[in-house]
């Protein structure tokens, strides 16, 4: 029986993790983001949230050395949970990966279709008053095909494309940030918040979760290890994946709010590149800017089509959904079946096209601290250092805070009904699935 192949470095995990998180978010939402909180309300809910978030980075680094399965956190909590429970929070975990794929293939149409206008052509329907245009449905289309091609091809050749396109976002981001400073004024940054600081800083935590989700899918690709790999290499990989990936995010918040009158921007599509363009008179930043987000794209795109499609085999190879998904290619030693299933799947999220843009956030937020609070309490359950426990009690609660700011109605920004009816229909496809797989 053929097993997946074992190439991936510290590297590789780095790049994997920081990769799944940064995307092209911070381009084409940063009028959202600004909204919610105003700069230093956004940058401080970012920069809040990545540090939060370090106590559960550290459990599921505990998690991955001592089980270093691609089940993650359905095999986490199968440890103290009954069977059911384990399936759905791996379930609903997987969805917060899975619905970056379309999230991802729809942005990269409306991303180039700022360069090439004529892309907003040929409009076959609507979906929510958004119109679904034939040209950008292609062009997600034949990206969802190549990185299907990439992945099913073997885990060295995504890897090594997911290096490649992390490093070029990093030194490109580093260049705008010089620009920033270099022609912003502190003035365009007043008002600091939208509402007051506590309200800004929360709104804008809500939606942390989704754009930080990533820091622990390390740990899907861990049975992919080099042989050589030292398994303290997984703590390194996802606390450095962590603390940049917020990093950019807050940083990516302020230089724009540095660089233009922030209040100016909201309602804009592509507010950053607009930012630039307007301060420097010139329109090279935005062609840097949309390189950027084009390599950005296609990493969090690849990190987290890698992501899924791992725990969907290994979901197929427990036997608790059709046992297909946990096929693995003899000559290619990757999940196969499992690459194809969530490349038809994003094929099929994309037709929703750009309506499905900000709800995917609030929906991924809620899926992503349901799974960290679930791997929390399962390893405060069997740890007995009195160390690990305090640090993983933490992780609960910053969890446990992001769950219930999505769903108690008593909080701003929780869900409505197009986002538990979202919910709702992945459950039901996870309820038939998991009763197929035991037939």
């Amino acid at each position: 029986m053929p097993n997946l192949a074992r190439e991936l470095r510290v590297t590789d995990y780095f790049t994997l993790a920081f990769g799944t998180m940064v995307g092209v978010g911070w381009l084409v939402l940063m009028d959202d983001w600004l909204g919610r909180g105003g700069p230093l309300g956004a940058a401080l809910g970012f920069a809040l949230g990545g540090f939060l978030l370090l106590p559960v980075g550290y459990v599921y680094g505990q998690w991955v050395q001592r089980l270093p399965d691609a089940a993650s956190e359905a095999a986490y909590t199968a440890q103290v949970f009954p069977p059911i429970v384990s399936f759905f929070t791996g379930w609903v975990m997987l969805l917060a990966y899975f619905i970056v794929c379309p999230w991802e293939a729809v942005a990269i149409g409306k991303v180039a279709a700022y360069i090439f206008p004529w892309l907003n052509s040929l409009a076959l329907y609507s979906v929510a008053g958004q119109p679904v245009f034939l040209p950008r449905l292609l062009l997600g289309a034949a990206m969802t095909v190549f990185l299907a091609f990439l992945n099913y091809r073997g885990i060295r050749l995504s890897a090594t494309f997911q290096n490649w396109t992390a490093s070029t976002v990093i030194f490109l981001f580093l260049l705008l940030l010089g620009i920033s400073a270099w022609r912003g004024s502190p003035t365009n940054f007043q008002p600091l918040f939208r509402a007051n600081p506590f309200v800004s800083i929360l709104l804008t935590l809500q939606i942390v979760p989704y754009f930080l989700t990533g820091f622990e899918s390390a740990p899907k690709c861990a049975e992919e290890a080099n042989p050589g790999f030292k398994r303290a290499g997984y703590m390194r990989a996802i606390a450095l994946a962590l603390l940049i990936g917020a990093g950019f995010y807050a940083l990516s918040i302020v230089a724009v709010g540095y660089v233009a009158p922030w209040q100016s921007l909201l309602g804009k599509r592509f507010a950053t590149a607009i930012a630039f363009e307007q301060s420097l008179g010139a329109h090279w930043p935005v062609r840097l800017i949309l390189v950027i987000a084009f390599f950005g794209l296609f990493q969090c795109f690849n990190g987290n089509f890698v992501a899924s499609s791992r725990l969907l085999f290994a979901y197929g190879r427990r036997q608790t959904i059709p046992v297909a998904f946990g096929r693995i290619h003899e000559r290619y030693q990757t999940p196969s079946v499992a690459i194809v299933g969530i490349a038809i799947g994003t094929i099929a999220g994309l037709l929703l096209g750009d309506a499905l843009l900000v709800p995917v956030t609030e929906v991924g937020s809620m899926a992503s601290a349901f799974g960290w609070l679930a791997t929390c309490v399962s390893f405060f359950l069997i740890e007995r250092k009195l160390r690990s426990r305090a640090v993983t009690l933490l992780g609960m609660l910053v969890a446990a805070l992001l769950l219930l700011m999505k769903l108690v109605p008593a909080f701003p920004g929780h869900f409505t009904q197009p986002e538990w009816v979202a919910l709702a229909i992945w459950l039901v496809l996870g309820a038939s699935l998991h009763l197929r797989g035991k037939m």
